[in-house]
């Protein structure tokens, strides 16, 4: 038979706090703190990814800063003039933004952009030691250009700067926040992920479409996060005391 005494604690807990345990008490902290990015030109979007919330100040002067990647804000094949919106969800906000880091690809597939005017709830960093081969992680970003999802898994390889996750990602996933379960922690943006070609013969032609690899989602750790920061000027948001950490 059930423990009495267990079931009396149990009923003194809320149902809420039951069902959402660490992972989704991880999902409540990264959700305001991930972002959309879109990328307009001629009235029209032409590219969306995603962001995560590095840094924010409050003030006179009201600033953000999105971390995404390198060759989401990579313009040099679109026509127009190109404005970058930054999509909030919690709450709901459209915001300009202007990119003021960017690194090269591949080596540094990392952008920063400053939103003026806003602020929004930043991330907290996790040690460069403190992410394992192993450890339980949540990705949030937007697939498709779509609301914000979330999906889970492990880190399945850290050497050095280098990171993979097995987390289901898609296209417009770049830029996407990895956090580290049960921390809330940021340990990692994602770049990218590697694909295989599926092939099929249908009654009159053949098919074939790219299906991501699981254990390929590759990220930049907050390793390389940080001297990325450091080498654009930037390494004073991290440690900048008055960052909103709503």
């Amino acid at each position: 038979m059930p423990n009495a005494r267990l079931l009396a604690l149990a009923a003194l807990v809320p149902a809420s706090v039951l069902a959402r345990g660490p992972r989704g008490e991880v999902v409540r902290l990264a959700l305001p703190r991930s972002v959309r990015v879109q990328l307009h030109a001629g009235g029209k979007t032409v590219r969306t990814a995603s962001g995560v919330v590095v840094a924010s100040r409050g003030g006179a002067e009201e600033r953000t800063w999105i971390m995404t990647n390198a060759h989401v804000v990579d313009t040099e094949n679109i026509k127009g003039e190109v404005v970058f919106h930054i999509l909030a969800e919690a709450p709901a906000r459209d915001l300009t933004a202007h990119v003021v880091a960017r690194g090269s690809v591949p080596d540094f597939d990392l952008a920063v952009l400053e939103v003026k005017g806003a602020v929004l709830p930043a991330v907290d960093f996790a040690s460069d030691a403190e992410a394992s081969v192993g450890d339980d992680v949540v990705v949030v970003g937007a697939p498709f250009g779509r609301s914000l999802s979330v999906a889970a898994g492990i880190v399945s390889q850290l050497e050095g700067e280098a990171m993979k996750t097995d987390a289901p990602i898609g296209y417009g996933t770049s830029g996407g926040g990895i956090f580290e379960v049960p921390s809330g922690k940021l340990i990692g943006v994602v770049e990218g992920y590697r694909t295989a070609r599926v092939a099929f013969q249908g009654a009159t032609e053949s098919y074939g479409f790219d299906v991501p690899m699981p254990g390929e989602t590759f990220a930049s750790p907050v390793a390389k996060i940080r001297r990325f920061m450091q080498e654009k000027g930037l390494g004073h948001l991290l440690t900048n005391e008055t960052a909103a950490k709503l």
